[in-house]
């Protein structure tokens, strides 16, 4: 009897360590699934905050500031995109959290660019969340990855980049949005670009997008993103129709 215990301990050391291993394994394994099912709504949730901010932000009259969250918030929706189709992670709660997040950040954020005055300038201001809101939920193609009117984010970068531009001529940039409410609620198609899974142009498209918000000037990156959107807004088959 005295032989035979210590191979019984070893062997129950043995089983509880398979256990304890198989457990982190198991743990390890869902905290991986949960990150990849989230990781997208994360970018989203990242977007609404910035969204938040930027409102914040023009309240306080602080106009840089919030035209440079706006850009952020278009980076991180064409990423938010991305990652979700990659990672197969796309659900109901996910697209409801995507829509609200555009509406603060491309709807609400972007319309208080216009710092309305009047009762015309806040009618202005209403027409382009009411146009976004309606982009978002009622302009379905049923085709696949194919838009009915312009993605709002296009029409938030473009403002956001000539508010910059121009130093904060309201004028102009009032003039902007009335002509990018015409374009979002138009019934025309746009090819979804799906910047981030297409050709290699493209994703350096992206990524000087990256380097040109972050890193550049002021004035570097609004000339960036106003090329950028005027590009796909004006020419979206020509240029930007997908090619995976």
């Amino acid at each position: 009897l005295v032989f035979h215990h210590p191979p019984r301990r070893v062997a129950g050391i043995f089983q509880s360590t398979k256990k304890l291993v198989l457990s982190e394994q198991a743990g390890r394994g869902r905290t991986l699934e949960f990150l990849r099912r989230n990781a997208a709504n994360g970018l989203s949730m990242a977007n609404l905050v910035a969204g938040l901010a930027s409102v914040l932000c023009s309240l306080n009259r602080q106009y840089f500031h919030s035209c440079w969250l706006l850009l952020v918030g278009f980076l991180l929706d064409l990423a938010d995109g991305a990652v979700a189709r990659r990672l197969d992670a796309c659900s109901a709660l996910g697209a409801k959290l995507d829509d609200f997040a555009d509406f603060t950040t491309f709807g609400l954020a972007t319309a208080l660019l216009l710092q309305p005055r009047g009762v015309l300038d806040g009618l202005l201001v209403i027409a382009y969340v009411m146009a976004v809101f309606a982009r978002l939920c009622f302009f379905s193609t049923g085709i696949p990855f194919t838009y009915r009117g312009l993605p709002c984010p296009y029409a938030s970068s473009l403002l956001a980049g000539t508010f910059l531009l121009t130093a904060g001529n309201v004028t102009l940039l009032r003039v902007t949005a009335a002509v990018m409410i015409l374009f979002m609620v138009d019934r025309g198609f746009y090819p979804h670009d799906k910047v981030l899974e297409s050709q290699l142009w493209k994703k350096a498209v992206y990524a000087g997008g990256v380097v040109a918000i972050l890193f550049s000037p002021a004035t570097v990156a609004s000339i960036y993103c106003l090329a950028w959107s005027t590009s796909y807004i004006i020419f979206p088959f020509a240029i930007w129709s997908c090619e995976a």
